[in-house]
C-alpha cells in the first residue's frame, strides 16, 4: 500500500514496532482531587522510559468517588518493566516515597489477575509494628499509622504479563506550533482510551531517537534521520516543508488498547488538519525484527 492522503495529511506506508512488557497498576486516593493527582504525578515521575528510568508511568485515568474502593477521589495508575523484579522494586519504591508521604492518601490494587504483585505487605514494615492487618470483603489490608492519621494499602495488586510498551507514532508539521498542536490533540484523545498511557512528559517525546549510537556505551541516541537541521548533511527521512517532528509514546495493558490508543490519537492529528497541526503522519520501527506487536498505520486511519 502506498502512502495515502486523508483530510490532506499524509499518512506513510509504514508500522510501529512494540514489545511485550510487564505492567501492574494502582488506585491511589484522597482527600480531594488535588491530592490524589498530586500523589499519582509525584510517583509517576522520571517514568518516561525503561531505558533510562527503569519503568514507564503515567495516570491512566482519574476516577470519580463513586469509582474508587473508599469513596474518594482517585487516579488509576499504570507502570510497565521490561521483567517482574524490575517493575516490583519501581511499585515498592515509588509507592513508598511518593504515596505513602503524600497527605490523606490510600492506595488500592488497581490491576486483578492471578498474578500478584506486594503493595501494603512489603510496605507495612513502615509502621514498626504498630501496623494493623485487616480483612473486609475478601481483600486484605494494612493499617499503617503516619502522622495525619493511618496509610490504608491493600496487601497486593495485579501483575499482567500481556502488556504492550513502544506503541508510537510520528506527528510532523511544518513548524514546532503546529506539530505541537497537533500532539496535543492527540494526547488529549488518547486519555479517553481506558488502559493506555503516554509516558512522556505531557504524553508527547521530541527525542526521538534510533537504537545504539557511535559512542561506545550508548544504548540509544538520536534519531538524526528525523532532526531537521540535519537535513542536508544526513539522509533525511523528511521533506523540505517539515519543520518539526513530536512522537507519542504508547503503553499499553493489552494489544487492544495500545490499537484503540493509536487508533484515537491519529484521529484526532487527521481532524484537526494540516492548517492548524499536522501535514504528515509516520512512525518508528526496527524492520519487524525485535517486537512481536506490528501496528500498520494504515490500519490505525478512521
Amino acid at each position: 500500500m502506498p502512502n495515502v492522503s486523508v483530510n490532506g495529511i499524509t499518512i506513510d506506508d509504514t508500522f510501529a514496532e512494540a514489545f511485550g512488557m510487564r505492567a501492574t497498576a494502582i488506585i491511589i486516593t484522597a482527600p480531594n482531587r488535588k491530592w490524589a493527582r498530586q500523589a499519582a504525578i509525584t510517583m509517576t515521575g522520571f517514568a518516561t522510559s525503561v531505558i533510562g528510568c527503569g519503568c514507564e508511568a503515567a495516570i491512566d485515568v482519574e476516577l470519580p468517588p463513586s469509582a474508587t474502593p473508599d469513596g474518594r477521589p482517585g487516579c488509576r495508575v499504570m507502570i510497565f518493566a521490561m521483567g517482574t523484579e524490575e517493575l516490583q522494586k519501581q511499585l515498592l519504591n515509588r509507592v513508598g516515597q511518593c504515596v505513602l508521604t503524600s497527605p490523606g492518601s490510600a492506595c488500592f490494587a488497581g490491576l486483578e489477575g492471578s498474578l500478584e504483585l506486594k503493595l501494603g505487605s512489603a510496605l507495612r514494615y513502615f509502621g514498626d509494628g504498630w501496623q494493623i492487618s485487616k480483612k473486609i470483603g475478601g481483600r486484605h489490608f494494612w493499617r499503617v499509622p503516619v502522622m495525619d492519621g493511618e496509610f490504608l494499602c491493600e496487601a497486593t495488586t495485579g501483575l499482567t504479563k500481556d502488556a504492550v510498551g513502544g506503541g508510537n507514532f510520528f506527528v510532523m508539521a511544518e513548524s514546532s506550533a503546529k506539530a505541537l498542536d497537533a500532539a496535543e490533540a492527540a494526547v488529549a484523545a488518547i486519555g479517553q482510551v481506558p488502559g493506555a498511557i503516554v509516558p512522556f512528559p505531557g504524553g508527547i517525546a521530541r527525542s526521538g531517537s534510533k537504537i545504539g549510537g557511535k559512542y561506545k556505551g550508548m544504548i540509544a541516541s538520536a534519531n538524526e534521520a528525523y532532526a531537521p537541521t540535519l537535513r542536508g548533511v544526513v539522509r533525511s527521512e523528511l521533506g523540505p516543508h517539515i519543520n518539526a517532528v513530536l512522537e507519542i509514546v504508547i503503553d499499553g495493558e493489552t494489544n487492544e488498547a495500545v490499537a484503540a490508543a493509536m487508533k484515537a490519537g491519529i484521529k484526532a492529528v487527521i481532524e484537526l488538519g494540516p492548517k492548524r497541526g499536522a501535514v504528515r503522519i509516520s512512525a518508528g520501527n526496527y524492520g519487524g525484527k525485535l517486537g512481536k506487536f506490528i501496528y500498520s498505520l494504515k490500519d490505525m486511519l478512521p
